[in-house]
């Protein structure tokens, strides 16, 4: 009788279920917590997401380090990490969450590559600035409702290695002057790729320095 009363409990606390798309994970299953704002990507999105980054780093995923700052059920994380990139951090506030994070990443034995970090997105993300931590890929899939691009994407500037790209999603689609307005220290942010998935529009950001700017 308490085992069943544990059982209801833990279906109360798990919507459903998303899918690792590739590599040495393909196919594992990451729980969904019930979780205020937490919308997780579509699989083809997810999908055409790492097909362009397959393209764009040239498959060479063993060296990418990748930062996911609204991690939520860490599907992009634990796709990178499952592809053999070198080192994922995925950060995330929300307690039930980031507790998932860690069973999920225990269960497939990724703490070798995968740092986790429960707090603010903005907060850490001044942190790692303050530490000179760079990555190739930073994953940005805040609430839409959060409005928290303007103070985050200047932030990532400082996050990127050279050549390194910016994933954003949002409710409608970004443009050019929105993110060139975002720009900073002579860098200026472009949109390099964008599609829409229903209600999902998802971009890659990279930046261009003044010398390309002119050239």
């Amino acid at each position: 009788m308490r085992r069943r009363q544990s059982s209801a409990s833990q279906k109360s606390k798990l919507s459903y279920q998303v899918r690792i798309i590739g590599g040495q994970w393909k196919r594992s299953l990451l729980p969904v917590s019930v979780a205020p704002d937490l919308r997780p990507t579509p699989s083809r999105v997810r999908e055409t997401l790492f097909n362009w980054l397959y393209t764009l780093f040239g498959g060479r995923w063993e060296a990418m380090d990748c930062l996911d700052l609204f991690a939520g059920t860490g599907a992009f994380g634990f796709e990178a990490a499952s592809r053999g990139t070198r080192q994922v951090t995925m950060v995330e506030s929300h307690r039930a969450a980031f507790a998932q994070l860690q069973a999920t990443s225990d269960k497939l034995n990724a703490g070798a590559l995968v740092t986790l970090v429960q707090g603010d997105a903005l907060q850490v993300a001044q942190r790692l600035v303050a530490q000179k931590k760079q990555f190739n890929v930073v994953f940005l899939d805040p609430p839409f409702q959060a409005n928290i691009l303007p103070e985050i994407l200047p932030l990532c500037a400082d996050l990127l290695k050279e050549e390194g790209v910016v994933y954003v999603e949002s409710s409608t689609f970004l443009s050019e002057e929105t993110v060139e307005n975002l720009s900073k220290n002579g860098r200026q942010w472009h949109i390099i790729r964008q599609d829409r998935a229903g209600h999902v529009c998802y971009h890659l950001l990279q930046l261009l320095y003044e010398d390309h700017l002119q050239a």
